[in-house]
Parts: C-alpha cells; structure tokens; sequence
C-alpha cells in the first residue's frame, strides 16, 4: 500500500471535531511515508487534509473533474493535479493510484464513492481495505444500516466486516495496513437463485 484514497466532504461540517480529524489523518498518512489520493478541492475537509498532509511533506495527489476545476475549486499546491473529463473517470482514476481507501465525515458523494469502492471490493474487481473514520459519531447511524441489512439477510456478516471503523486515525491505518481480503461467496441463499 503506497497511497490511500481519502472520501470526504467538500464542505467543513457542523463540528470543528471533524475538520481536527481530516488534518490528523492527512498528517498520519504522510508521517507513515504513504501518498494521499483525493477529489483535488481545496474547500472544506478535502483541502483540510491536503494541506495536512503537504505541511508533513507527504505527496498528494488530486483527481478532480474538468467541471469543478472551472468553479474554482482546485487546489492549485498539491504535489500532481490531475482534472479528468468526467465523476465516473474520477473514481477509476482514484482507484488505480489507491491501495486503500477511507472515508471522513461527508455527504452524498463521500457515500457514494465510498460504498463503490467497498462494492469493488465484495466482488473481487479489487483487493483493497476499505474504512471509516467515525468522528464524533458521525458514522453510527450508518453502521447501524448495515447491522440491519446483515440481519434482513441482505449483506452477508463477512462482508460487513470489510469495512473497518475506527474513530482514531491511527488505529485505522494500522488496521489498513494489516488488513486481508475475505474469500466468501457474494451471494446469500445462492441455491434459490
């Protein structure tokens, strides 16, 4: 694992807890000689963690769409900028440079990449760690949602435990670090298909 693949919100949020969160992990990640991958903004948590991370002398690297970079929102001191046509190139380029991938506090976009590249991952198209950084709780009620999908039978218990969680920055990249791929069938009750 060289680089980690961060998710997070391009706004700040409603604590400062979350943005002390984003510069902890962004300064962890570079301290540990790893690279950071990111949607290249410099608003909200998203540059938060950048500039974390360039402060330690990490390398980050940001993929951002042709789209926003022309609302101004690139962050013009990373260490690579690369702006790429479309959200669908984005992720995939965010996944080829990752070996990881973590998601702060964030809204839609943050999930949605999140549980892709956690769905990349149940189907075997990749063999990479995916996270949450539950600050404050953020992520709880989230959990919970998933709790109930294992018991409705809808996601299996091993998968479910392909995510990791953990509140400490830390803790989470060492969890990363030492993480393997489960071998379990994707499918549940695969004898009634």
């Amino acid at each position: 694992m060289k680089r980690i693949c961060v998710f997070c919100g391009s706004s700040p949020g409603a604590r400062p807890s979350y943005r002390a969160a984003a510069e902890r992990l962004g300064a962890a990640i570079a301290k540990r000689g790893l690279g950071l991958v990111y949607g290249g903004a410099h608003v909200g948590l998203m540059g938060a963690i950048a500039d974390a991370a360039l402060a330690q002398g990490g390398e980050v690297i940001g993929v951002l769409p042709r789209a926003l970079e022309a609302r101004e929102v690139a962050h013009r001191g990373l260490t690579e900028l690369q702006v790429v046509d479309s959200m669908h190139e984005r992720k995939a380029r965010m996944a080829e440079l990752s070996g990881a991938f973590v998601a702060l506090p964030g809204g839609i976009g943050t999930l949605e990449e999140t549980f892709e590249a956690w769905t990349w991952t149940q189907l075997g198209l990749h063999a990479k760690p995916c996270a949450l950084l539950d600050v404050d709780g953020y992520y709880a009620p989230l959990q919970a949602f998933l709790d109930s999908a294992v018991a409705e039978r809808f996601v299996r218990a091993e998968h479910r435990a392909m995510l990791l969680v953990d509140e400490d920055p830390e803790r989470l990249l060492d969890a990363l670090a030492s993480w393997r791929v489960p071998v379990v069938e994707k499918w549940l009750d695969r004898k009634s298909l």
